[in-house]
């Protein structure tokens, strides 16, 4: 007893004992729980879209991108002790695959793996990271089990260009503004369509709204720094292949409504497609013109709908 109160023990537990597969549980697992790892990573705008993505003749675990950037991360999961092999691995998928952040999950670095990560942080570019994460698993007491990652190798520069600027909510200042901006945006949008969307702003570069076509998206996304109207397929790769060659098919439709730039984009080494247009805008913290970014998103919108309604996707 301490204090009046009675203290539980922090206690470790096997990860085999949660995912005893590294490919049927870890994987899948660590695919739709991404947030484990941006967080650890500070990457918040992480997102993890497809496992067991081939290279060549093998087979990579995890790919995904930082949204914000629009950068691949690929992820090569380990349920065992670091070795050569998945050092191997880990480098060939590199160079097929062209990621700015290489990912390597293990349940414990050799200290020879550890120190091949450091020098390759030393000897690559500055827009290639490499991490290398330990998995634990903690419980306290009878409590349900808990991740509770260790981040063992990271680039010497990480915590100086990771913004960790804090808030009161416990947000970074560039979440703050994501999720102010949005928030502004969405008002616009329900005073004027309220049918279209009840969300509320996200903290994060983009901004999903419903079809009511299923796996079918109008994202509003800074993309690459500039603000942008998506169209985004969202299913299988072959659902997403098949609605994306019809919107070519009738490309001249797009191109009879939307006065912007329009960038196609089948996203091939992705499980999902799409097609961008673009504004003119390219600096969300300047404020005076968010009514005109708001009016821009929705003036595109209005032509998207239009499209989706003329093209049958169904």
């Amino acid at each position: 007893m301490t204090g009046g109160f009675e203290l539980a023990r922090l206690t470790s537990v096997a990860p085999r004992t949660v995912w005893p597969d590294e490919a049927l549980h870890f994987t899948p697992w660590l695919l739709e729980n991404a947030d484990v790892l941006a967080e650890l990573l500070g990457i918040d705008d992480l997102v993890l879209e497809a496992a067991e993505h081939r290279v060549g003749g093998f087979r990579l675990d995890l790919i995904g991108r930082d949204q914000g950037t629009d950068r691949k991360v690929i992820v090569e999961n380990q349920l065992g002790r670091s070795d050569h092999q998945h050092l191997g691995q880990i480098i060939t998928y590199a160079a097929g695959t062209n990621p700015s952040t290489i990912v390597w999950v293990t349940t414990g670095f050799r200290e020879e793996h550890r120190a091949a990560l450091e020098w390759l942080n030393h000897r690559t570019d500055e827009d290639t990271r490499f991490f290398g994460v330990e998995i634990r698993v903690v419980r306290i007491g009878d409590s349900p089990v808990a991740p509770n990652f260790e981040l063992v190798v990271k680039p010497n520069d990480w915590e100086k260009t990771v913004k960790k600027a804090a808030t009161s909510t416990g947000e970074s200042a560039s979440a703050v503004v994501y999720r102010e901006f949005w928030a502004v945006v969405l008002d616009r949008i329900r005073d004027r369509y309220p049918s279209w969307t009840n969300a509320t702003g996200l903290n994060k570069p983009w901004q999903p709204i419903g079809t009511g076509i299923s796996n079918v998206q109008l994202l509003m996304s800074w993309f690459n720094g500039v603000l942008t109207h998506q169209v985004y397929f969202s299913a299988n790769a072959e659902e997403n292949e098949r609605r994306y060659a019809i919107l070519v098919e009738h490309r001249h439709i797009v191109d009879s409504l939307v006065n912007a730039e329009v960038t196609w984009d089948p996203m091939p080494d992705n499980k999902a497609a799409r097609i961008i247009v673009s504004s003119p805008f390219n600096d969300i913290n300047d404020r005076d013109r968010w009514d005109e970014m708001a009016e821009w998103l929705i003036t595109n919108q209005e032509r998207l709908r239009e499209v989706l309604t003329r093209v049958d996707l169904r």
